[in-house]
C-alpha cells in the first residue's frame, strides 16, 4: 500500500513540475561528490530515470524536479541547481553537438548489488563497502556458500572484496600465521570447503572463480580491487594446476606449475610468472610492486584517459571525474604491469612513467569486468589493523568516484550495453544500457 501511495504521489507531483529539472553538478562546485551517486541511485529506486551527462561539468546528473528529490539533496548535503525545461533543452543540445566530447546516457533501473566478503570481521577495511555505505547505496554481503549455491544470478553487480582466490590466505603466512585473526580465517575457510564438498580451500576458491566467470559471461558486472584482481586471473590460469604449498593445503605444489599455466583462460593478464615462495607476500609478476622503483608518495599518481563520449560511452562512464590526474595508493596489488595486460583490455588509467596501469576494463561474454589496483584511494599505505577511512573527511575523493562510476554503470539501458559488446549495431542508433 505504501508503494502504491508513493507511486501515485509521484505521478501527480511530477505532472505539475515538468517545467524544471534538478541538475547535480559534479565539477569542483560539488561538495559531496560521493553522496551525489547515492542521490542518483535513490531517484532510480523511485522509478524515475536519471540522465548522466557525460563530460558535462564533471559528469553531472539530472532528473525531473520533485520536492522530495530536492529535500533529499538538502538532507544529504549534495549541491544541486534548479534548471528550467528550456534551459535544460539547451544543455542537451550543447552536449549533443557533434564536436562536443559529451553525451547523455539515461539510467533506468537501480542495479542489485552484492559484495563478495567474509561475514566475519576482517583486520582491514574495504574501499567499496565504505563508498557504498557513505553514499547510502544498499548492497548484500555474500560469500562462498551463496555463490556455490547459485545465488549470483539474483544480482546485477558484484564486487570482489580484498581476497586471495588462489587459496593461499593472502600469503600472510610469514607475518601473521600466529595471529588469531589469521588462524580463524583458515579454520573458517577449511570448514566452508568441507561443507561444500571440497577437499581443499584452493579447490573451493576455484569453484567460486568459475561461478563468477559464468555470472560475467551471462551479462553480469564484476568489479575487483587489490589482490582480488590478479589472484582471480591466476586462479583461472592455474585451473588444473596445483600452485599452493604444503602449509596451505597439506601437499607440495606441482614443480612444473609455471609451464602448465593456461593464459587463454584469463580475463586480463598474460605471460606472468608465479611467485611461489610461501614466505613472499606477492603472488606473481602481474603486480607493479614487483621490482617497482622507489616512488615518493607525492609523485605517485595516475592519469585517466579521455575517451570519446559519443563513440566509447562505456569507458567514458567509468572515467567520469572532476580530476584527470589522481593520487596513487598502494595495496597488496598496487597496479598492473603493462607487459602482462592482454591486448583486448582497455586501460582506463595509467602511470606512463612507470609503465603500469592502475585501472583497466574488459568484456567477457555478455558481461563486463573492471580491475582497480590498490586498497584504499584515500589511504596511501593501508596496513593490516589500520582503522577504516572516514569518508566524511574525503567527500570529493576522485579516487573513490571511480568506484561509484562502476556501481551506477549497470543502471544504463540494456540493449545499448549489449550492442557495445557485440559491436553489431551502430552506437548512434537510439537503443537501450540494463
Amino acid at each position: 500500500m505504501k508503494k502504491i501511495f508513493f507511486t501515485l504521489f509521484f505521478v501527480f507531483s511530477i505532472s505539475g513540475l515538468y517545467a524544471s529539472y534538478i541538475l547535480i553538478p559534479m565539477d569542483d562546485s560539488q561538495r559531496e561528490h560521493l553522496k551525489a551517486y547515492g542521490i542518483a541511485y535513490w531517484v532510480l529506486e523511485k522509478d524515475v530515470k536519471v540522465d548522466w551527462l557525460l563530460n558535462y561539468r564533471g559528469g553531472s546528473f539530472a532528473f525531473r524536479r520533485v520536492d522530495a528529490f530536492e529535500r533529499e539533496c538538502r538532507l544529504r548535503g549534495v549541491n544541486y541547481e534548479i534548471v528550467p525545461s528550456a534551459a535544460y533543452t539547451r544543455i542537451v543540445q550543447e552536449i549533443s553537438h557533434p564536436e562536443a566530447n559529451m553525451d547523455v546516457i539515461q539510467l533506468e533501473t537501480p542495479p542489485k548489488i552484492a559484495v563478495y566478503s567474509p561475514k566475519t570481521a576482517q583486520p582491514w577495511d574495504d574501499a567499496v563497502t565504505l563508498a557504498l555505505s557513505y553514499a547510502e547505496i544498499p548492497y548484500d554481503v555474500i560469500y562462498n556458500d551463496e555463490i556455490l549455491s547459485d545465488e549470483l544470478p539474483k544480482y546485477d553487480w558484484l564486487h570482489l572484496h580484498h581476497e586471495d582466490f588462489t587459496g593461499q590466505y593472502g600469503k600472510f603466512y610469514r607475518a601473521y600465521r600466529h595471529a588469531q585473526w589469521y588462524k580463524d580465517q583458515v579454520a573458517d575457510l577449511e570448514s566452508m570447503a568441507q561443507r561444500n564438498g571440497f577437499s581443499k580451500v584452493s579447490d573451493m576458491k576455484l569453484g567460486v572463480v568459475l561461478k563468477i566467470r559464468d555470472f560475467v559471461s551471462g551479462g553480469g558486472f564484476m568489479f575487483a580491487m587489490c589482490s582480488a584482481t590478479d589472484t582471480y586471473d591466476i586462479a583461472l590460469a592455474a585451473k588444473n594446476v596445483d600452485i599452493v604449498d604444503y602449509m596451505f593445503d597439506g601437499d607440495p605444489p606441482d614443480p612444473q606449475a609455471q609451464e602448465k599455466l593456461d593464459f587463454s583462460n584469463t580475463l586480463a593478464f598474460k605471460d606472468f610468472q608465479l611467485r611461489m615462495d610461501p614466505y613472499e607476500y606477492q603472488h606473481s609478476t602481474i603486480d607493479a610492486n614487483f621490482r617497482r622503483p622507489q616512488v615518493r608518495q607525492e609523485m605517485d599518481v595516475f592519469t585517466l584517459f579521455e575517451f570519446s563520449a559519443k563513440w566509447d560511452p562505456v569507458p567514458t562512464m567509468l572515467t567520469q571525474s572532476h580530476k584527470r590526474v589522481i593520487k596513487g595508493f598502494m595495496g597488496q596489488t598496487t597496479a598492473f604491469r603493462k607487459d602482462h595486460i592482454k591486448p583486448n583490455v582497455t586501460i582506463l588509467g595509467e602511470n606512463a612513467g612507470l609503465n603500469e596501469a592502475k585501472y583497466i576494463h574488459g568484456t567477457f561474454g555478455y558481461g563486463m569486468w573492471t580491475f582497480y589496483g590498490g586498497h584504499d584511494p584515500e589511504d596511501y599505505r593501508h596496513f593490516v589493523g589500520d582503522p577504516p577511512t572516514d569518508l566524511s573527511l574525503h567527500p570529493t575523493s576522485p579516487g573513490y568516484r571511480l568506484i561509484l562510476n562502476n556501481v551506477l554503470f549497470p543502471a544504463a539501458r540494456k540493449e545499448k550495453r549489449k550492442t557495445l559488446i557485440d559491436e553489431q549495431i551502430s552506437p548512434v542508433e537510439t537503443i537501450s544500457l540494463k
